[in-house]
């Protein structure tokens, strides 16, 4: 079965997207905080994360995932019991885990309390956890890839909409925020921010409704952060609309994975956007609180900002 040399690496770490049976309270103290962000060997995003006052430890951004999740070794070093068992739904389907409480987790000097988080092996996580969106709830997320920061706060803490040339608004599902006023090659498509997968994984109703513009017909196998294996296909996206800008020759990764059906996205064209296509951003500010997804355009493109912008990810591969 061939597989891409470009893709195979990249897509071999696509992260789960939770379905938790359980509750998780979260509270947070301090104002805006500033962290570093580092990039693994998948040039996925890291932070340090302090658990339990022990650490840093390195914990994958993923925007795309319900709840925080930790490594079994993690665990095991922190001495944290599993008190309950999760099913954890992901690209490549659906397992069950065992689970542990998190008393106390840092981010810089923001706390969280009371997380429900899963615990996956270490190897297929590829760090010591995975941060979630129930640590990002009712907060705005900017992601700044040129100055290699994460700030976390209100918006109106992180200096509100100015400087982002592009504000969509989001629909909320299950925690996730769903921007539906895009499309790709023409064709309406559903988009969840994925920070957690380096590549764009799309369901098999885009596939099917752009098959005839596919001409790559690579295959290749999508691996989950639980372990877990899919096949999938490899085309090409000439052009994805989003807000009056467009994202050119994006590759799309496509596949029956479980997470779409989680979301109720997989009767319709969707996509889950990965860090590669998010990287011709200057900066991204994800809102929870107003359901806005906001993109602040490369230095020189935004001075002539207009609708028909295009981005080029090409160009930009390797680069972070």
């Amino acid at each position: 079965m061939p597989i891409n040399a470009l893709i195979a690496p990249i897509i071999a770490l696509a992260a789960a997207i939770p379905v938790i049976s359980g509750q998780t309270g979260v509270q947070q103290t301090s104002d805006v905080d500033v962290v570093g962000l580092n990039r693994d060997g998948e040039g996925r995003m890291t932070v340090p994360v302090r658990i339990h006052e022990q650490g840093p430890f390195n914990f994958l951004v993923d925007t795309g995932a319900q709840n925080t999740i930790l490594s079994t070794d993690l665990a095991a070093r922190l001495a944290i019991p599993a008190k309950a068992r999760a099913t954890l739904v992901g690209v490549a389907g659906r397992q069950e885990v065992d689970a542990v409480s998190v008393e106390q987790l840092d981010i810089g000097r923001r706390t969280y309390y009371g997380l429900f988080a899963p615990l996956l092996q270490s190897q297929n996580i590829g760090a010591d956890g995975i941060l979630g969106i129930d640590s990002l709830q009712n907060q705005r997320v900017l992601i700044d890839f040129q100055k290699r920061l994460m700030a976390v706060g209100d918006a109106k803490e992180l200096g509100g909409n100015r400087g982002f040339e592009i504000v969509v608004t989001a629909r909320r599902r299950s925690g996730q925020l769903i921007v539906t006023n895009a499309n790709i090659d023409g064709i309406a498509t559903d988009v969840v921010i994925d920070t957690g997968a380096f590549d764009t994984i799309g369901n098999r109703a885009l596939e099917a409704a752009i098959s005839k513009r596919k001409t790559r017909g690579e295959k290749s196998m999508l691996r989950s952060v639980t372990g877990q294996e899919i096949e999938a296909d490899v085309g090409t996206g000439r052009t994805l609309s989003l807000g009056g800008i467009s994202i050119n020759n994006m590759s799309i990764v496509y596949a029956d994975a479980p997470a779409f059906e989680a979301l109720q996205l997989s009767k319709k064209p969707a996509i889950l956007l990965g860090i590669r296509e998010l990287r011709v951003f200057r900066r991204i500010a994800i809102d929870f609180s107003t359901r806005r997804v906001l993109f602040d355009l490369p230095a020189g493109m935004a001075d002539s900002m207009g609708y028909g912008q295009h981005l080029h990810t090409t160009s930009l591969i390797g680069s972070y």
